[in-house]
């Protein structure tokens, strides 16, 4: 890797904390600079401006979530099984690799909806990466016939996303961690009950 690369990658793991916590509009320079000991030229001598940046940053969370879901499905052996890894892994996100503020998909859909097309179709491809992954292990289970015939793979997959998701955000806005255990038991029992 060379300097300038590795220059980059560190402006990125420094700033993903702050995109992912404050928001793009939230983010200013001097945040940046703080977080990262750099100067303003030195940041903009390696990113075009702070586009570029929360969307390398997005990239960086999104790349980290990604990862601890593989290492705990790798641990596991039953489709079943890799579908409540992510029951387990957002049920007890906090105490795990995963980003600094919580889920990147959600905080960047939240904050970008209207206000940022890049991000918001880079939280939105996200989620249909996210939804063909659950629709891919649904399948792979009824190949496996450890599940029979499943009538609409993508609306379970959708369904499960949307209750972690939502989960996510109750828990966040109440600061009540107990809702989302008790919302990840009703996505538990949505994954239980394919067939």
């Amino acid at each position: 890797m060379s300097k300038a690369e590795q220059t980059r990658q560190f402006i990125v793991e420094k700033t993903a904390p702050l995109f992912n916590t404050k928001g793009y509009a939230g983010t200013s320079l001097s945040d940046m600079t703080e977080a990262t000991g750099l100067t303003k030229g030195s940041i903009y001598g390696n990113f075009a401006n702070k586009d570029e940046v929360a969307l390398a940053a997005f990239d960086h969370n999104l790349k980290k979530v990604e990862t601890l879901i593989r290492q705990e499905m790798s641990k596991v052996k039953s489709t079943r099984d890799k579908l409540l890894v992510y029951t387990n892994v957002y049920s007890e996100y906090f105490k795990s690799y995963f980003p600094v503020g919580g889920c990147p998909i959600l905080n960047t859909a939240i904050e970008a909806d209207d206000t940022h097309p890049p991000l918001k179709k880079k939280a939105a491809d996200a989620i249909n990466g996210w939804k063909t992954k659950i629709v891919s292990l649904i399948e792979e289970g009824i190949q496996q016939k450890e599940f029979k015939a499943v009538n609409d793979p993508e609306q379970i997959a959708l369904t499960i996303i949307a209750m972690i998701e939502g989960a996510t955000m109750i828990a966040h806005l109440t600061g009540k961690q107990a809702y989302r255990k008790s919302i990840m038991l009703s996505v538990e029992s949505t994954i239980k009950a394919i067939k």
